[in-house]
């Protein structure tokens, strides 16, 4: 064994409920060696070379945080876009205000079109902008509008939760479309006139290819990884996913992501869940082969990961599907681009191939398709600990999670749409009952799922910030900072903890490698500047990270 490097804390949390605190650990070659006192690992220090390592003795050392669901390359692309949200966002250039409704939007685009530049063909070029937030800005936005805006220049605004371009009648042209046009996502007025509107992944798809050059930049993807590399770092985070890779370029994302790690400018594990239709679409019946042979490609800091679908559509842009009685203003939200009716089909060979699903479903109606859909997928092809997921879970009852634990499936759920969105959608999309229900993480844990909680950082309004989650799931305050909703669906300190670490290890079938503090394990730890198990349970999001230690190696 090479020299080992003894790690000691006024307190390590170890998350193995057999040995739930110590307060040194050893590591050699990327691993854990051995767990408690320096007393206690005696027998291999004096038979091995070794260091004791005191940087972190008055600190609390927990195993490294995982958040279990991001977009860190794609949301540092849409951070170099034009910026239109509601609140401070980082960018390439430094912080940007946020803009606090929608005539302040519409009139920081019409000073962006005033400026607008004009290309090698003498017409204007297409003004690209990201982060408008329908729920807090008051309302969406469409093409009539805009193009009181400018009816010559181009405009293309991302919502923030990237489920929606709108467009004005030059970008429609420029994209290629008609009221003739038949496509799924394609947003119209009463009468029929489209209205500037594009939904969901194939839609949004179509919108972005007359922008893509100018949204996917030389340099873009490697810029965009570093940065919100090092924002997940300094949240504690040790591994994420990216769950929607290969929505551009499945090998440029990769290589990308392997030369970040190389380089040392990104300092965390990542797996790497492909988007399902643009599997299908770049490899066909070849998708499997592609996944097994970017498997072999993989190692301890870069491997594919599963496989995932988009079934609806966004909780903070109200585009997800909702059972009865529906939306408060009639809206009827939308389906991913693949039909609900073909998706059994599509996930069968994947399920057989033992490859783990995961299934986007935001709405209580969505929730129940893939409950449905899960169940004729055992029927078919039994599987024992499948652990297909349900992703952000946003909307669901007490009888779902007692189906989905039944079925030996779990959930992947945005928790800090409680704090963040919760009492703003009460009316504003969902009304009282179900908004004040979000997250339903006590219904999990009662029926026995298996659950974990993650950010989708940066394509929703929320920060990065696993304490701050484990926070509102453990209190439930809403954003007024008193009323605590749904007090029945809090969960206890230690369960939210173990959402962020050993469960969302479990969750993403790593509970093997990472997630706790044992024996074998890889020696990943986030150091913390106080003990969340000591303070105030509204106090553990203020908790100061003080960095993080990956296979060993402090970041």
């Amino acid at each position: 064994m090479d020299q080992i490097r003894v790690f000691t804390a006024a307190r390590i949390h170890t998350m193995d409920r057999g040995r739930p605190e110590a307060d040194a650990v050893a590591t050699s070659e990327g691993r854990i060696v051995s767990v408690g006192s320096l007393e206690s690992m005696e027998p291999w220090l004096r038979r091995n070379p070794h260091v004791v390592d005191d940087t972190y003795a008055d600190r609390v050392l927990m195993p490294g945080f995982i958040d279990p669901h991001t977009h860190l390359r794609m949301s540092g692309t849409y951070m170099g876009l034009n910026y239109v949200g509601p609140i401070e966002s980082a960018s390439p250039t430094g912080i940007r205000a946020g803009l606090p409704d929608r005539d302040a939007v519409l009139n920081q685009l019409r000073s962006l079109a005033s400026e607008a530049s004009t290309g090698p063909d003498g017409r204007p070029e297409p003004i690209t902008a990201w982060g408008y937030d329908p729920a807090t800005q008051l309302g969406h936005l469409d093409r009539d509008m805009l193009d009181q805006i400018s009816d010559t220049v181009p405009l293309w605004v991302c919502a923030y939760a990237p489920h929606i371009v709108y467009a004005n009648t030059p970008m429609i042209e420029l994209i290629g479309v008609d009221e003739k046009t038949d496509m799924h996502g394609l947003g119209r007025y009463p009468d029929g006139r489209l209205n500037g509107w594009f939904i969901e992944t194939g839609a949004i798809g179509h919108a972005f290819k007359p922008v893509a050059a100018s949204v996917y930049s030389e340099g873009f993807g490697r810029e965009a990884i570093a940065r919100l590399g090092g924002v997940a770092r300094d949240a504690g985070i040790t591994t994420t996913t990216d769950m929607l890779w290969g929505f551009e370029n499945f090998e440029t994302e990769w290589d990308e992501h392997r030369a970040a790690i190389d380089d040392g400018s990104l300092p965390l594990r990542m797996l790497m869940v492909p988007f399902e239709p643009r599997l299908r679409k770049r490899f066909g019946a070849d998708a499997l082969d592609f996944l097994a042979s970017k498997r072999a490609e993989g190692d301890e800091r870069l491997a594919t990961h599963g496989v995932k679908w988009v079934n609806d559509g966004s909780y903070p842009s109200m585009t997800l599907k909702l059972g009865f009685p529906g939306y408060l203003d009639g809206e009827e939200g939308l389906t991913g681009e693949d039909p609900w009716d073909s998706l059994f089909d599509l996930m069968l060979p994947y399920w057989k191939a033992g490859v783990q699903i995961h299934s986007h479903a935001n709405g209580d109606a969505t929730v129940d398709m893939t409950l449905d859909l899960l169940e004729r997928l055992q029927m078919a092809h039994p599987r024992f600990d499948h652990r297909f997921v349900i992703e952000h879970y946003c909307l669901s009852t007490p009888a779902q999670a007692r189906r989905l634990a039944a079925l030996g499936g779990g959930a992947s759920v945005n928790a800090y749409f409680v704090r963040f969105r919760a009492q703003m959608h009460a009316d504003s999309g969902f009304g009282p009952d179900r908004s004040e229900a979000t997250a339903r993480l006590g219904s999990l844990e009662r029926a026995g799922a298996f659950f974990a909680v993650h950010s989708d950082f940066n394509l929703v309004v929320t920060p990065l910030s696993p304490l701050l989650v484990a926070e509102i799931a453990a209190t439930r305050i809403g954003a007024d900072g008193v009323t605590v909703l749904a007090p029945g669906e809090r969960i206890s300190v230690d369960r939210a903890l173990r959402a962020i670490t050993v469960d969302a290890a479990h969750l993403l079938h790593q509970d093997h490698r990472i997630g706790s503090i044992e024996v074998g394990k890889l020696a990943d730890l986030t150091v913390l500047a106080d003990d969340p198990y000591e303070v105030a349970p509204t106090d553990i999001g203020g908790i100061e990270v003080i960095g993080t230690v990956l296979g060993g190696e402090p970041t």
